[in-house]
């Protein structure tokens, strides 16, 4: 069974700000060595040149995995297996000096540039840029095959008409980094947005007069809802509130794990910068489902939170 974490910018001292391959590399390793199968990395939102820049990277990061597997398959080694659900002690793999392959990178979600800059959180709000055709397509061009998701902010001014652009174009639409109301999320989902981007992070929140996009995120039985599930981006009732009222095929946990991220787990503050701003994840996918689990949360939910759910994303499948 295949866990997928479609929203990681990386772990260990390494993140998807490079030129260097072997970093995009480094962290898929970092991640299969807690058993997980496949990664989205993710980009940060940056000037429309550097992120094509990281994108390269990150496809030939691909190739070279590619290339890889080829060669050992070709040499009669056979692939290691993919982890095999069978209880909450099946996601210590990689804990136990057992080998584990690199999880496998899938695609490059794109966090950016078009969000709106009141809710930045800790992305750099100047490289954020006005949603357009002109902008979409320097963005994409050449990279059309391995961009899975872009995150968009479904307020600003130009969004709908991107998120139907991209949307059309196979590309997964997530809203995020947004101010949206309740309304103005719904027409981001009508215009063919999927999903959305750590629900109550760096977006509005409930209000009883407006519930938002968060409140939006919850209720609508079709969209799909990011869930950083680490002790530090959600309280646990909070977890609570949303495991009550979202639909669980809609449920996709993520780590959003960054280079400040410690491969050993939690430290006493999460990831953040000297201000107490959390910057990051500071979970891998597996690691954050055995806490809920332990939390008392069903196991065959949450197994499904990282292995179904994303895959019916990524595919498009209802």
């Amino acid at each position: 069974m295949k866990t997928i974490d479609i929203h990681t910018h990386g772990i260990g001292g390494v993140d998807t700000r490079t030129r260097n391959v072997d970093d995009i590399l480094a962290i898929a390793e970092m991640h299969g060595s807690r058993g997980v199968t496949e990664i989205i990395p993710t980009l940060y939102s940056a000037p429309i040149r550097e992120m094509r820049a990281h994108m390269e990277t990150v496809r030939k990061a691909m190739e070279r995995q590619k290339n890889f597997s080829s060669a050992s398959l070709s040499a009669n080694n056979p692939p290691i297996p993919p982890l095999e659900k069978g209880g909450k002690e099946g996601f210590e793999i990689g804990r136990d000096g057992r080998n584990t392959a690199p999880a496998q990178i899938i695609g490059v979600h794109l966090e950016g540039p078009f969000l709106n800059p009141v809710k930045c959180g800790a992305l750099d709000a100047p490289s954020f840029s006005e949603p357009g055709e002109h902008a979409l397509m320097e963005l994409l061009a050449g990279f059309e095959d391995i961009v899975r998701i872009i995150t968009i902010a479904p307020e600003i001014r130009g969004a709908i008409g991107l998120i139907k652009r991209v949307s059309g174009m196979g590309i997964v639409v997530s809203m995020g980094h947004s101010d949206a109301t309740y309304t103005e999320a719904e027409n981001g989902l009508r215009a063919g947005a999927r999903g959305i981007t750590h629900i109550f992070n760096a977006m509005r929140g409930i209000h009883h007069r407006e519930p938002g996009i968060a409140g939006f995120g919850l209720l609508n039985r079709d969209i799909y809802i990011e869930v950083i599930a680490d002790p530090y981006h959600l309280h646990p009732k909070t977890l609570d509130l949303v495991f009550t009222i979202k639909n669980h095929d809609r449920i996709l946990l993520v780590s959003d794990t960054v280079k400040q991220t410690e491969t050993g787990g939690c430290g006493m503050n999460g990831v953040t910068d000297s201000t107490g701003k959390l910057l990051g994840g500071c979970m891998t996918i597996t690691e954050s489902s055995q806490r809920l689990m332990q939390l008392g949360y069903d196991e065959v939910d949450i197994i499904d939170c990282i292995t179904k759910n994303p895959a019916r994303y990524l595919q498009g499948n209802t």
